[in-house]
C-alpha cells in the first residue's frame, strides 16, 4: 500500500472485524482469569492490577514486530462489589486499597483490550463463592439486567432507534421490580474511539433526555452495550471513593504547571485515546497534582465511582457488538450466565420482548426452539435464551 493511499478502517475491510474479535478474545481470556480469582479474601486493588498486567501480556503476544500497530489496555480493569456501580480500581495510598471480597459479593468486572485502536470491551458480574441457588433481590437483578443485556443486543439493528433500546431495558428491569441506573449511557465505538456520538441512555432523567439526540442504527456500526439494573430505585451518587480512571479528549489548552505538562505528555505516549488509571503513573503525588489542572481544563475526562445506597445491589453486564450485514456479531461480552442458579418468581409478560430475546442474531437462521428460549426469559430450566439463538 503506498503511502498515499487511505486505509479502510470501516467493518468493509475484513482485518478491522479480526482484530476487533481478537481484543474481544483477549479481555475474555483475561475476564476468566479475573473471575477466578475473586474469591473470599481476594483484595480488589490487586484484582484490578492483575487485571491490567494480564491485558498487556496477552496484547504484546500479538501483531508482533508489526510497525504503527498499538495494543494494549482499552480499559483498566475495575472490579466494583455490591451497591458500587462502575469504575471502582483503587489506588495503593487510598482506603479503598485495603478493600477485599468476601463470599456473596456480587462483584461486576469490567475490562477491555485494543488491537490496533479496535476494542473489544466487556464487563460481567458474579457472586463470590456462589455454588447454592439464589434467590430474592439478587437473583431479580441478575435475571433482569442478562435479558436486558440480550434484548437491546439485538435491538440495535439497521432501521431501530436508540429509544428502542431504552425502552426495552426499563420494560424488562420493571418485569423484574428493578430498575436500570439512571441516565447511564452505551455509545457507538470506532477505530480510537469507544465513546463515539451515537448514543443510548438508560433510564433517562428529563434533563438529560433532552440532551440525547434520537439516532437510527446502520449497518456497519460497532456499539458498547452497558446495561446496568440495581436493586434500588435507579439513582446514583458519585462516591467518595478517588476517581481513578481518566480518558484524554481532543481539546487543547496550555498548561501553566510544568508537572501537568509532564504528566500530560506521558499519558498521550503512553494510552493514547483509550482511558487508563492514575496506578500506572509512576509518581502518584505528582499525576495527581497534573490530572488536576488536566481535568479542569477538560484535557481528560474523568470516570467516576458511581455507587447506589448501601444495602442495594448493582449489577452490569457490558458487551461489544457489531452490526453487519449477516446480523449481530459479538465481539466481546459475558460468558453466558447460568440463569438456573438465581431462582425468580417474576417473569417477562410482553410478547414482544420475549420474542427479541428468543430471535437469533443472524436474521437468517430459523428460529429455533423459540418456546425454551421463552420459558427461559419465565424463569424456567433453559439458561438463556441466546445459547438458542445463536
Amino acid at each position: 500500500m503506498s503511502d498515499s493511499e487511505e486505509v479502510d478502517y470501516s467493518l468493509a475491510n475484513p482485518d478491522t472485524l479480526t482484530k476487533y474479535k481478537l481484543a474481544g478474545e483477549i479481555s475474555a481470556k483475561v475476564l476468566d482469569k479475573v473471575k477466578a480469582a475473586c474469591v473470599d479474601g481476594a483484595n480488589v486493588m490487586e484484582i484490578s492490577i492483575l487485571g491490567d498486567k494480564l491485558i498487556e501480556e496477552e496484547t504484546a503476544k500479538v501483531y508482533k514486530g508489526k510497525k504503527g500497530i498499538a495494543k494494549g489496555i482499552a480499559f483498566p480493569t475495575a472490579v466494583s462489589p455490591n451497591h458500587i456501580a462502575t469504575h471502582l480500581s483503587p489506588l495503593p495510598s487510598e482506603p479503598e486499597a485495603e478493600l477485599t471480597l468476601k463470599d456473596g459479593d456480587v462483584v461486576k468486572i469490567s475490562l477491555g483490550a485494543h488491537i490496533d485502536g479496535f476494542a473489544g470491551i466487556l464487563a460481567e458480574t458474579i457472586v463470590v463463592g456462589s455454588a447454592a441457588e439464589i434467590t430474592g433481590p439478587i437473583a431479580d437483578a441478575i435475571n433482569a439486567a442478562w435479558y436486558a443485556s440480550e434484548a437491546a443486543i439485538r435491538l440495535v439493528k439497521p432501521g431501530n432507534k436508540n429509544w428502542d433500546v431504552s425502552d426495552a431495558v426499563l420494560s424488562i428491569a420493571e418485569s423484574y421490580g428493578t430498575k436500570p441506573l439512571e441516565d447511564m449511557l452505551s455509545h457507538e465505538q470506532t477505530r480510537n474511539v469507544i465513546d463515539g456520538t451515537k448514543r443510548i441512555i438508560l433510564n433517562p432523567s428529563e434533563g438529560k433526555k433532552k440532551g440525547v439526540d434520537t439516532v437510527t442504527f446502520e449497518e456497519g456500526e460497532v456499539y458498547g452495550i452497558d446495561i446496568l439494573i440495581t436493586t434500588g430505585e435507579g439513582k446514583v451518587k458519585k462516591s467518595e471513593s478517588r476517581t481513578t480512571i481518566y480518558k484524554k479528549t481532543d481539546n487543547t489548552y496550555s498548561l501553566k504547571l510544568k508537572a501537568s505538562r509532564t504528566i500530560y505528555s506521558d499519558i498521550q505516549k503512553r494510552f493514547g485515546p483509550f482511558p487508563f488509571t492514575t496506578r500506572a503513573l509512576e509518581d502518584e503525588k505528582k499525576a495527581r497534582m497534573g490530572i488536576q489542572e488536566c481535568t479542569q481544563h477538560a484535557l481528560l475526562v474523568p470516570y467516576d465511582v458511581y455507587e447506589d445506597k448501601k444495602g442495594e445491589i448493582v449489577v452490569q453486564f457490558f458487551t461489544t457488538i457489531a452490526v453487519t450485514k449477516n446480523g449481530i456479531i459479538k465481539i466481546a461480552g459475558p460468558a453466558t450466565t447460568d440463569l438456573s442458579k438465581f431462582k425468580t418468581e417474576k417473569k417477562i409478560t410482553d410478547e414482544n420482548l420475549l420474542k427479541v430475546i428468543a430471535s437469533s442474531l443472524k436474521p437468517s437462521s430459523k428460529k429455533k426452539n423459540k418456546k425454551k428460549s421463552k420459558a427461559a426469559a419465565n424463569g424456567g430450566e433453559e439458561t438463556s435464551a441466546v445459547e438458542d439463538a445463536e
